[in-house]
């Protein structure tokens, strides 16, 4: 038996995004009753709502998104419960609950603010040696349901792409996930000339 938990932000017009972006415009261009058919205009920042960082964003890398292999974005899934730490340091027990080429996902109960602004402004930070400790174990994408891992000079943004840890931001819903010991989790990128795209985050829970 399966179930599947979407983990993803819907897009919309003059949806939340990252302070200093440009804002998402999503209207109609065509209406059935007047033009026989409906039709849509989407225009986003590669930023808004859950998206994936890809190694071009802030690495001399010169390979697009939607280059990138299809198995980085689909593995075993594994949920961290960070809450209550403004810096999400290294726990010893974490060295048996990450398993090898999976995706971590760090649960820290950003997304209760989401489009306000303390979630811009007050969202924990990931310790760099937690990063190192990840980065041993081979993980293919780290999952935050957060605008970002770090703070500018985004250090851990820089580290973790540039050894190919891709980062997946503005999740939603991943409390869902605490509870189940067993799940996938599916994030395919668009097949997009761009340094991130934004993504479809699913999980697909095992019973």
């Amino acid at each position: 038996m399966e179930r599947l938990i979407d983990l993803t932000y819907i897009i919309e017009n003059n949806m939340p995004i990252y302070p200093g972006d440009i804002k998402t415009s999503l209207f109609q261009t065509n209406y059935l009753n007047v033009d026989s058919y409906n039709n849509h205009r989407l225009e986003i920042n590669m930023h808004a709502g859950t998206h994936i960082d890809s190694p071009m964003h802030l690495t001399e890398s010169n390979e697009y998104i939607g280059e990138l292999a299809l198995e980085s974005f689909i593995a075993a899934g594994c949920v961290i419960d960070v809450r209550n730490q403004p810096t999400i340091k290294m726990k010893e027990e974490y060295k048996k609950l990450i398993k090898e080429n999976s995706i971590v996902l760090l649960y820290t109960g950003s997304d209760k603010f989401y489009g306000m602004s303390e979630y811009y402004e007050s969202h924990p930070i990931v310790d760099m040696e937690l990063c190192k400790f990840l980065l041993e174990k081979k993980i293919k994408m780290l999952g935050i349901d957060m605008p970002s891992p770090d703070r500018y000079p985004f250090e851990v943004h820089k580290f973790l792409l540039e050894n190919k840890v891709y980062i997946i931001e503005n999740l939603t819903n991943i409390d869902k996930l605490l509870s189940i010991k067993n799940f996938e989790v599916i994030a395919f990128p668009l097949k997009i000339k761009a340094d991130a795209s934004m993504t479809r985050v699913v999980a697909r829970c095992f019973y």
